[in-house]
């Protein structure tokens, strides 16, 4: 009788295979690599996961809910003006990207590049990923809205979407340069122009 999967065995294949991942790529990396980071026999990988793209949607929700439980927050303190929160939530993650030099990019945006047309699994899971981070996003630029800090004219959905688009562009080019000058650009510029 096969034992019962364990879920820290789960748990660490999830965490360390999510690193493997954001470090390698999907496509740089198998399962043989993800069980030996995880200390786990490769046989067991099935015993958790159906396919290796089951896997990938999982850890990206795995990623984006460490986000969330992370710096969401700052998008819900009343405190603070929305607009200033929007603005301490991608520097937030800037902040994120920089402990690894801006060498690795977002793994939402790597994996939206190797899997959006080879995973059906992980391209349900990028969109719905990226329509709550949009929804957290609007919902500050509304509120902007009704203090009058943002002009009413402006679809917050929409601009939450190319808030969202401009960021991960800044991200892939400092993934590129390995800099943090691409995010330098979108704080100083984008986020002002657009949010008015």
């Amino acid at each position: 009788m096969p034992r019962p999967p364990n879920p820290e065995v789960r748990s660490r294949l999830l965490s360390v295979g999510r690193d493997v991942v954001h470090d390698r790529g999907f496509n740089g990396c198998g399962v043989q690599d993800i069980t030996s980071a995880a200390g786990v026999p490769k046989g067991s990988f099935y015993n958790y996961f159906d396919s290796k793209e089951m896997f990938a949607a999982e850890i990206l929700e795995d990623y984006w809910q460490s986000i969330e439980d992370r710096h969401g927050p700052l998008l819900y303190d009343a405190r603070v003006r929305p607009l200033v929160r929007i603005a301490q939530f991608f520097r937030a993650l800037t902040d994120d990207h920089s402990k690894n030099d801006f060498a690795l990019g977002c793994l939402i945006g790597n994996l939206s590049l190797e899997l959006s047309n080879g995973s059906e699994e992980a391209r349900a899971r990028l969109l719905a990923i990226i329509a709550r981070w949009q929804a957290c996003i609007a919902a500050c630029l509304r509120e902007a809205q009704q203090r009058s800090e943002l002009e009413r004219e402006h679809d917050a959905d929409a601009l939450a979407a190319v808030l969202i688009e401009a960021y991960e562009g800044a991200v892939m080019r400092g993934k590129i340069e390995q800099s943090g000058d691409a995010y330098e650009r979108f704080e100083k510029f984008v986020l002002p122009r657009l949010m008015r």
